[in-house]
């Protein structure tokens, strides 16, 4: 009997997620005989959401019904000062995540060598001795070969722990090949800010205070960036008759609730941000008492005119570089040069800057990743960012904010002790993602090399630049479908040894020779990390709260001890005597014994300088029962008497981006302009050390490719795995624009009608890297002739819900948008592109 996927999810969805216990294809899910019982049981357990990575303190109710511990529900953690006790819809998906029937319930070993999508891989259970044995061997065939930097450890969404896997590991093992996941979701917006005042990281918005707030290329109910305090302070934006002004071709929830939405065109948003500013200046609005004066008081700003900064001399207040920004970048680019290239209208633009400028210095111009996350993203970071510098809003009342600082410890840092020979020779290689090399700067910080350009590593592997990698272990990964052009990582991920330590399988899984069942983070991980909004720092508690129904490790704590343990039995003992020796419990200095008693004291380690110090907590038990510490609220002004930044001010023209092109330009022996034009940008001279407007580096031409792609996200996008919930399908229609059970891309009507396509059609979505097919949905909130459509769907090997697992292929009518997306990037940053305007799409519809 045929079934519709549509009808057999409806039904799911009715019956409940409790009924669909059943054997699926691949003996993958073998359930393990016995539960483990929770370590302690109570109405409202505290623990941390990690749906997104604002990772919002939350308590999860349990009910014991005398057999077994179960988790229910899930409430905001009233103790938090960063979530206010809320918490968004992705936290009441925990349960289902936790309980979804498609789990990784036992080791898995693989049993078919041949490689490839749609390959069975005719996984077998295994113990967790025998999977620890395996992996222990691989590893040491590294070490008798003296190639211990052909391992490569990949990290994905990640806890506080974290650096147990990934510095621990690859420092004594011996390999400079820890990769993050980070440049696949955020560098590039983590730039400008950098290059102008000195800060790697995301912001946090006094919305509280603000009167004017700018959503740029960011929905922040939907982001994962502080969607509950958004929520949270929404009404208070608006009792306070705040103005809220949203800047995205796409029409999100936020743009929905704003005073103004303005629908720019994708990919140039640097235009009307330097349109912004100029007029500005132009109208002598800047805020003077944070930005500085010509000296006479007279302003000086001309458009097209050149200031003579000799005859009208300007005195920076806490900025630098004001004049430099206005000759090099500014003086011609006026709101009437920008209207035609933005699509946004002059009287808008000028309306959208005078605005903004009345209400300074109470403004947050809150950066997202839209349109930065592309080819030439790191000065449309800049361009975008600086406005808060002319506004004077950076760390004043109402405006962005640093992070508070918080307490935790690190690893031990005495892990030098336990480095060989071997060890050190791999540690004295190259990273395999080729950051530093003359096409990618990847400047963390100003640092050239010193970022991460996660997705070249399957490039990297794929041609064996600059060695071949033999061996990977990645945890809360799935990097196979979330990379641009996933077909690389199919071809790197099929030519080594991979292990995947994970909840649920997924497509990077499919490539596994061994997995490892990973204890879901909320409710069955012991762990640590920090949340960051509403002016505060939160260090929150992560812990066993629930039975663990199946036979599942700690990916970072409990994993990486046994792997030691096996190391141990078979010769190199440096690992596990580093972590037997250096980890020490701060409440009774015992030591660890096994991997539940290395867990629990590396957590204590790792949070004792946060509860110890707190008046609410001071000692572990308390902050298990309290579950977050506070800091904050951070001061204001915290930085304006020195920013970090080689002037000690905020930089419009960046002597730290100056500094470190010219670094990399001198390694390369080459000069600046040409690092520029190798990594794919426009500006030469000058004009390379300012925020600027930089065309859009499009893939496809408008003929051949006449409609601009947006990469979207949803609101119940979890970091792992929520894709295979129901609830997922169910509540999709609350993403704007999107169909419950269904995966669409939406149109302009206007653009649908010319193309003789309606509601429902199937339609093949084709850019000059490759296709897709889903369904078109007519929808005016975008602009004509751009399309969107939201990720997360497309999946071929995720679980019965969100693929069609038994026969590991994608079902019609869905599709992954990164099978579109060319593997591109901002190379200043490592950031991959993914929004911006940079890619371009034929529709057609399929008869």
């Amino acid at each position: 009997m045929k079934v519709r996927r549509r009808d057999f999810l409806k039904t799911a969805s009715a019956v409940g997620v409790g009924l669909l216990v059943y054997s699926p294809a691949l003996n993958a899910f073998d359930k393990q005989s016995g539960p483990l019982k929770a370590s302690r049981t109570g109405d409202w357990i505290a623990s941390t959401c990690q749906g997104c990575t604002t990772w919002c303190p939350v308590e999860v109710m349990v009910q014991d019904d005398g057999s077994i511990i179960r988790a229910v529900k899930v409430r905001g953690n009233a103790n938090s000062m960063t979530g206010s006790g809320s918490v968004c819809p992705r936290g009441h998906l925990i349960p289902q995540q936790m309980y979804d029937p498609d789990r990784i319930k036992v080791p898995m070993k693989r049993t078919n060598p041949v490689k490839g999508k749609g390959v069975d891989p005719q996984f077998i259970p295994i113990t967790w001795a025998q999977a620890m044995d395996e992996i222990a061997t691989k590893m040491m065939e590294l070490r008798t070969d003296n190639e211990t930097h052909k391992f490569l450890y990949l990290r994905g969404r990640y806890s506080y722990a974290n650096e147990i896997l990934y510095k621990a590991i690859p420092k004594i093992f011996g390999t400079p090949n820890g990769i993050s996941h980070s440049a696949i979701c955020a560098e590039a917006e983590k730039a400008g800010p950098y290059f102008t005042e000195h800060y790697w990281g995301y912001r946090d918005y006094d919305l509280a205070n603000t009167q004017y707030l700018v959503l740029w290329g960011v929905d922040p109910f939907r982001s994962n960036r502080q969607p509950t305090a958004a929520m949270n302070k929404w009404a208070t934006l608006k009792a306070n008759n705040a103005t809220v002004a949203v800047i995205d071709p796409v029409l999100s929830a936020a743009g929905a609730k704003a005073d103004k939405w303005y629908p720019v065109t994708p990919g140039e948003d640097g235009a009307l941000a330097s349109a912004i500013a100029h007029h500005i200046l132009v109208q002598g609005s800047w805020h003077k008492a944070f930005v500085g004066d010509f000296d006479d008081s007279i302003n000086h700003f001309v458009a097209n005119t050149v200031v003579d900064i000799i005859v009208n001399p300007f005195t920076g207040a806490k900025t630098h570089g004001l004049i430099e920004w206005w000759n090099v970048e500014l003086k011609d680019k006026t709101p009437a040069w920008a209207a035609g290239i933005t699509g946004i209208a002059e009287s808008e633009i000028i309306a959208l800057a005078e605005g903004m400028a009345a209400a300074a210095p109470a403004v947050s111009v809150w950066l997202g990743p839209g349109p930065v996350m592309s080819t030439r993203g790191t000065y449309t970071s800049m361009a975008i960012h600086a406005l808060n510098g002319l506004l004077g809003s950076v760390e004043n009342v109402g405006g962005p904010q640093h992070t508070a600082s918080s307490s935790i410890a690190s690893i031990p840092s005495t892990y030098s002790s336990y480095q060989d020979a071997t060890a050190l020779n791999g540690l004295g290689y190259s990273k395999i993602d080729q950051r530093g090399t003359l096409k990618f700067p990847a400047m963390k910080k100003g640092s050239p090399g010193g970022g991460v350009v996660t997705n070249n590593v399957a490039n990297a592997i794929n041609d064996q630049d600059p060695y071949n990698i033999r061996m990977a272990i990645g945890n809360w990964c799935n990097f196979a479908f979330s990379g641009m052009q996933p077909e690389r990582w199919y071809q790197a991920l099929a030519s080594i040894y991979f292990v995947h330590i994970t909840t649920n399988a997924s497509e990077m899984s499919q490539f596994a020779d061994i997995i490892l069942p990973a204890a879901f983070s909320t409710t069955e991980k012991l762990s640590l990390v920090k949340s960051h909004s509403n002016k505060y720092t939160g260090v929150s508690i992560q812990q066993p709260l629930a039975d663990r129904l199946f036979d599942v490790k700690t990916d970072e704590t409990e994993i990486p001890y046994m792997l030691a343990e096996a190391l141990d039995a078979k010769g190199f003992s440096n690992l596990l005597n580093y972590f037997n020796t250096e980890f020490i419990d701060p409440e009774t200095a015992a030591t660890p014994t096994d991997e539940a008693s290395f867990a629990e004291i590396a957590i204590k380690m790792f949070t004792q300088p946060a509860w110890s110090a707190d008046p609410n907590t001071g000692n572990w038990a308390a902050f298990k029962n309290v579950g977050v510490v506070n800091f904050g609220p951070v001061a204001y002004e915290a930085h304006w008497a020195d920013f970090g930044t080689p002037t000690g001010k905020f930089e419009f023209y960046s002597e730290s981006l100056k500094s470190g092109l010219q670094e990399h330009a001198t390694d390369h022996a080459t000069t600046v302009d040409d690092v520029l034009s190798q990594c794919n940008y426009v500006a030469q001279g000058e004009l390379a050390f300012v925020p600027h407007y930089e065309p859009p580096y499009r893939w496809g031409s408008v003929a051949d490719y006449p409609f601009t792609f947006v990469d979207i996200k949803s609101r119940y996008n979890r970091e792992g795995r929520s894709q295979n919930l129901p609830f997922y399908y169910q509540f999709k229609k609350l993403d704007p624009g999107d169909e419950n059970w269904d995966d669409v891309i939406k149109m302009n009507p206007q653009d649908a009608n010319n193309l003789g396509i309606v509601d429902g059609d199937l339609v093949q979505v084709t850019s000059p890297t490759g296709t897709l097919k889903t369904r078109a949905k007519l929808w005016e909130g975008l602009r004509p002739g751009t399309v969107a459509k939201t990720f997360g769907q497309g999946h071929w090997s995720y679980g019965r819900v969100a693929s069609d697992y038994g026969n590991l292929q994608e079902h019609t009518g869905q599709g992954n948008n990164n099978e579109i997306l060319p593997d591109d990037y901002d190379r200043i940053s490592g950031s991959s592109a993914r929004n911006g305007g940079y890619v371009g799409v034929n529709i057609e519809k399929i008869i």
